[in-house]
């Protein structure tokens, strides 16, 4: 697509949002195009916390459709659009409500720890949520002597069970784009660049190795924490174990500092399923709308607000 037809399609994709009253979200897995018109790019913490102070009459979600849920639940009164509805989840497609509850049903007492990488109806059987950027803070929030099932991602969960000391239940899920940023790939990129700071996302397959042996250059982050962690940092290359998509906003607000990725290959096709014309299409024919059973969200409401407000 050319440049001009790209700021063309934005510029409409801006009218038709002011004229319809809509806040557009996207993740920074999106493409480049759509974070770049978009009212807020984040990760699903920040964008939860954005869906729920959202202001107007509609809530343009692109991202996939775990996410355009939890914005649903978390802002009912609102209009929440999906530029294509079959933007999904590998990782969320992982585990359903059933499987939750003959789980916990072998488990009583235990409290459920899900990720945000989850549908409504798996939320609405969960205690808390948790995003990457505050799985820690919600793992200790929790009393010690409780038992904890901690699901979809498996990686992430070993994560949290060494940053937190808690021995955890974990569910056998995983992202398949993250799962697929393997050790080798670390041994590779330190050979390469051993004085690189190493940005990981704990969903990754990597994630143990890195922090076990990449030393002081390895940090496991959120994809907001590795932009935090970037400005903060006196480094200026940096080599990125996460889906692509972050290198957008990486290279966007630092220009001056050198981003590459570990796995160019680490790619979600759900992610870049929307397109500035299926953005533009949303917002012209208000399609597609989200919505959430009401019951179900009730139940799920609980478990998002504990994780919006922690951390």
């Amino acid at each position: 697509m050319s440049a001009e037809l790209v700021a063309s399609l934005q510029e409409e994709v801006r009218t038709l949002a002011r004229a319809r009253e809509a806040v557009i979200l996207a993740h920074n897995y999106q493409l480049p195009e759509v974070q770049d018109v978009a009212d807020f790019v984040g990760d699903s913490l920040g964008l939860s916390r954005e869906a729920a102070r959202a202001e107007g009459r509609a809530i343009v979600f692109c991202g996939v459709h775990f996410m355009a849920e939890t914005a649903k639940i978390l802002s009912p009164e609102k209009t929440v659009l999906i530029p294509d509805l079959a933007a999904g989840c590998s990782l969320a497609d992982s585990i359903d409500a059933d499987q939750l509850r003959a789980w916990k049903a072998k488990h009583p007492g235990a409290v459920v720890v899900s990720y945000v990488n989850t549908s409504a109806a798996v939320k609405a059987e969960s205690d808390y949520c948790c995003t990457s950027g505050n799985v820690r803070a919600v793992i200790e929030s929790i009393p010690a002597e409780k038992e904890i099932l901690f699901l979809p991602d498996l990686y992430l969960g070993l994560w949290a069970e060494r940053v937190s000391g808690r021995r955890l239940q974990l569910w056998l899920g995983e992202c398949h784009v993250h799962a697929g940023i393997r050790p080798q790939d670390v041994d590779r990129v330190l050979a390469e660049a051993p004085d690189a700071e190493l940005l990981v996302h704990p969903e990754c397959g990597c994630a143990s190795q890195a922090m076990a042996f990449a030393g002081e250059h390895a940090h496991i982050l959120s994809t907001e924490g590795m932009l935090t962690f970037a400005q903060q940092s006196e480094q200026k290359r940096f080599k990125v174990a996460t889906e692509i998509g972050i290198l957008h906003r990486l290279h966007k607000e630092l220009p001056d500092k050198s981003f590459e990725p570990v796995n160019g290959e680490a790619v979600c096709r759900f992610m870049k399923m929307i397109t500035l014309e299926k953005l533009r299409d949303s917002l012209r024919d208000w399609r597609y709308e989200v919505t959430v059973d009401r019951e179900i969200a009730a139940r799920a409401r609980t478990a998002i607000e504990r994780m919006v407000a922690t951390g």
